[in-house]
């Protein structure tokens, strides 16, 4: 998992509320088992005209947003289905942090073991966000998570509240697997004791 560093960014505006996992990922693409590959059907059936082309009125395929990490959204986003797949595909297509008042419990767990911040600010908060957007398309904002902060040029500072684990694990680059295998002595010396005292369960 990449390590998440302090970063500035475009950011993208989906001023949309109860954005579900199948609008995320539709269900036609779940038959990877790769993390990879997903990026290009991300909101899908928005963003795609029959015949494969952008539609033009759906906000991601503004220019302006072209290269966007940050992606501002409306309430309870990622609900629905718990399919991985959704932030696999919204880290596939490049974004590793998403700002919303609130998230789908089993999305907001995902993002984190995916290597993407989900930052859960005020409804206020979430306006002036919005506003500073909507009034400068391709906005970059700042988002700083050893300090736990969204900054703007708007001269927006946000203080963010965030796990602590799940806080050392995204500033390490450490996922689930790769936080056992830091104890991989440990879990050789069992295994070595367990051989010693229970062999028939190693035959």
């Amino acid at each position: 998992m990449e390590v998440y560093k302090k970063h500035e960014s475009v950011v993208a505006l989906l001023n949309r509320i109860n954005v579900d996992t199948d609008q995320i990922i539709a269900k036609q693409f779940l038959k990877r088992v790769e993390r990879t590959g997903f990026g290009v059907h991300l909101f899908h059936d928005w963003r795609y005209n029959e015949d494969g082309s952008e539609k033009s009125d759906f906000e991601l395929n503004e220019p302006a947003y072209a290269g966007a990490s940050i992606l501002v959204t409306g309430d309870n986003f990622g609900c629905g289905s718990s399919r991985e797949h959704a932030p696999w595909a919204i880290k596939d297509y490049g974004f590793n942090t998403i700002i919303s008042t609130s998230f789908a419990d089993i999305f907001f767990s995902n993002c984190f073991k995916n290597g993407i911040l989900p930052i859960k600010v005020n409804e206020e908060e979430l306006a002036a966000l919005m506003q500073e957007i909507e009034g400068n398309k391709g906005v970059k904002f700042t988002i700083d998570l050893k300090q736990q902060e969204i900054s703007t040029p708007g001269g927006i500072k946000i203080q963010f509240e965030t796990d602590a684990f799940r806080k050392t694990s995204l500033l390490e680059g450490l996922d689930d697997i790769s936080w056992t295998l830091q104890h991989s002595d440990k879990i050789k010396a069992f295994e070595e004791k367990q051989k010693q005292e229970l062999p028939w369960l190693w035959k």
